[in-house]
């Protein structure tokens, strides 16, 4: 029901009434702007369908509004706004400029909402901030999702590494494994100690540094911080992304394990940089009560455009089966690291991987 003003506020109620038309036209605009961009321009069905759902639920709370006050009350003949524009407006060089746009402008439109309703309505104002919030989660798995696709567009193959026999022998693993052509290199080894794997992961530090190879540090972000390493990576049972975050900072990679599609969904809207998918097939270095399989690759091959790497039992013999699912990125331990000639099997699996 709409509050009843007295006489002397009708005036007032009827300025509210044009400016929560004006933004809810706004809101709905702009949403749909940013559907249609990670619909089209991301091909992301999980983003798709957040943002669908928010300008469905905007669409549901503007009916608690009477739409017959809404359409008496506009007047866009005599709205000054009408042709009040700037250049920046005008200005689009890119899609992800069109997106970042139409954002600002659904949330703003959502403020315009939740404050003006509180004079003619205010027991609808509440959703209208709720929806701005999801629409700031939405912003920020957008915005992970685009940059990250760039920041790991070459990045196909990932090499699970521990701290080797000694210093010489993991210093000559690295050296082949960033010759043979790794994007990503994780240190992970629960056997040794704190001291020696940090002094691991600062060499690995030095290594990966003069090379186009990132380095991440495997659970251990206190690690990954002290080592100045590209990023860290936690399982679901390990820190959050968000406590990973508040120990490296915003710039850092935090990668997340996801064993089915509603832990890679919520590792989107986490603010997850990458995805580990798995397991895939059985291996032989960590063993799973459970296989989501290649269904699992499928899964998130048809609705995420975040890097997503398969994990678990790949090996240049099956990689061909996870291309076929849908994700060209692997994960692999043993099957680059224990090989004969380290070097030529990462080249080998490295080759298959670019040429899908």
């Amino acid at each position: 029901m709409s509050r009843d003003l007295p006489p002397s506020d009708s005036h007032s109620a009827l300025h509210a009434w044009r400016a929560i038309d004006a933004a809810a036209n706004r809101a709905a605009e702009g949403l749909r702007v940013v559907e249609d961009f990670v619909r089209f321009g991301l091909d992301d069905r999980h983003l798709t369908t957040l943002a669908k759902n928010v300008r469905h639920d905007l669409t549901a709370a503007l009916k608690l509004f009477s739409s017959e006050t809404l359409h008496r009350a506009r007047d866009t003949q005599a709205d000054v706004g009408v042709n009040v524009s700037t250049e920046a407006e005008q200005a689009r060089t890119n899609l992800a400029q069109i997106a970042t746009s139409n954002l600002k402008r659904a949330q703003q439109s959502l403020r315009t909402l939740e404050e003006f309703s509180k004079l003619v309505q205010p027991e609808v104002s509440p959703y209208f901030e709720q929806l701005r919030y999801r629409s700031y989660t939405l912003e920020k798995a957008i915005t992970a999702t685009r940059e990250n696709a760039s920041r790991l567009a070459d990045a196909r193959l990932y090499v699970l590494i521990d701290g080797g026999r000694d210093e010489d022998h993991f210093a000559e693993l690295v050296t082949q494994l960033i010759a043979g052509g790794v994007a990503i290199l994780q240190l992970r080894d629960k056997r040794i100690d704190d001291k020696t794997l940090l002094a691991r992961a600062q060499h690995l530090r030095k290594m990966t540094s003069e090379s186009s190879t990132f380095f991440i540090v495997n659970d251990r972000p206190d690690v990954a911080l002290l080592a100045d390493a590209d990023g860290v990576h936690v399982g679901q049972e390990e820190l959050s992304v968000k406590e990973a975050r508040a120990v490296l900072g915003v710039d850092k990679l935090v990668g997340v394990s996801t064993h089915s599609i509603e832990q890679a969904r919520r590792a989107v809207l986490d603010g997850a940089d990458y995805i580990g998918v798995g397991p895939t097939f059985p291996s032989q270095t960590k063993s799973f009560d459970q296989f989501p399989g290649l269904d699992l690759v499928r899964q998130v091959a048809a609705e995420i455009r975040l890097p997503a790497f398969a994990i678990g039992g790949i090996s240049a013999e099956n990689v061909t089966q996870v291309i076929e699912a849908g994700l060209c990125r692997v994960a692999v331990s043993g099957a680059v690291a224990a090989a004969e000639d380290t070097q030529k099997a990462a080249a080998n699996l490295r080759s298959i991987l670019h040429n899908d």
